[in-house]
């Protein structure tokens, strides 16, 4: 009798929270031998070869923030995450090196200067085959919308995956409702501003009760005789913030058909570049951290 062969699992990163917490957690005192600051590279090396070594995965792909001002959300909504100052000069100068440090561990990188991490990750559970599984690394609550039956979200800082169950519990919702959700509720880390008056838990209640946004706007008339806290108020905050609603579930919603040049088999992972890993961290300084590699391409 043949082995039956182990699932394929992709692992994909959305690169920037673990570049942020490696930049923000890590001294200023960690520097290339040319005195340049690499806190955010070190950390971030540090944090993917864990990852690989703990999840071992069959395919890796990692996807980065091109820039934070001109996705295609900002010309939607100009205030789309205004409110966040731009990475610090001494962070900037490393995230091409973060980027070197993925491919040269293997992995398959993307970058796009119109459409977020948060949707080339998206792209790529699409691009899922049947028989794979995915693992969405992120600590971003978005993506929790990906989560589906072979799909989980995994925020490797804290710990925690999250599958279907998992989402409900967490936010009152399933998956495919998440960004409906944020459209009422809004995020303010994002800065979508929500419909105003709406929280999380009118929202999730709302959602008990209704499919979607479409499902509630066309049936706004059964909202005032809901078992919910001001229910009699809600249909007309809804109906006033009709067209906010709308827009920030837009700005919520992960973009899944963005044109990647890539097929499922571009994303296997055989290892990491020993020859491109000396070179890179010898050009950064690193030392006894290439012994964490978990796997060496033969």
């Amino acid at each position: 009798m043949s082995e039956k062969k182990p699932t394929p699992t992709a692992c994909l990163v959305d690169a920037s929270p673990y570049v942020f917490r490696a930049y923000f957690s890590l001294p200023s005192s960690i520097e290339t031998p040319d005195g340049a600051p690499a806190n955010a590279v070190y950390g971030f090396a540090s944090f993917l070869m864990k990852l690989l070594a703990e999840e071992a995965p069959s395919h890796l792909a990692v996807a980065f923030d091109e820039s934070l001002t001109t996705s295609f959300r900002n010309d939607l909504y100009p205030d789309y995450k205004a409110q966040r100052e731009l990475p610090p000069a001494e962070l900037e100068a490393q995230l091409a090196a973060c980027r070197e440090v993925a491919e040269a561990l293997g992995a398959a990188t993307f970058a796009d200067d119109t459409y977020e991490a948060d949707d080339l990750v998206a792209t790529l559970v699409e691009r899922l085959p049947a028989t794979a599984r995915g693992v969405v690394v992120s600590g971003d609550k978005d993506l929790a919308q990906l989560v589906g039956e072979r799909v989980t979200l995994y925020d490797f800082a804290k710990g925690d995956r999250l599958g279907a169950a998992e989402v409900m519990a967490k936010f009152g919702v399933e998956p495919a409702q998440v960004a409906d959700l944020l459209a009422l509720q809004g995020d303010a880390v994002d800065n979508i501003p929500g419909v105003p008056g709406i929280g999380a838990k009118t929202a999730a209640a709302l959602f008990a009760h209704f499919s979607d946004l479409d499902d509630l706007y066309a049936r706004l008339g059964e909202v005032a005789g809901l078992p919910i806290r001001g229910a009699k108020s809600l249909a007309g905050k809804l109906e006033e913030h009709r067209d906010t609603a709308f827009l920030c579930r837009r700005l919520a919603t992960v973009v899944r058909d963005v044109s990647i040049d890539a097929s499922f088999d571009d994303l296997a992972w055989h290892g990491a570049d020993r020859a491109a890993i000396e070179a890179l961290f010898d050009r950064l300084g690193f030392g006894r951290i290439r012994d964490r590699v978990p796997r060496w391409r033969d």
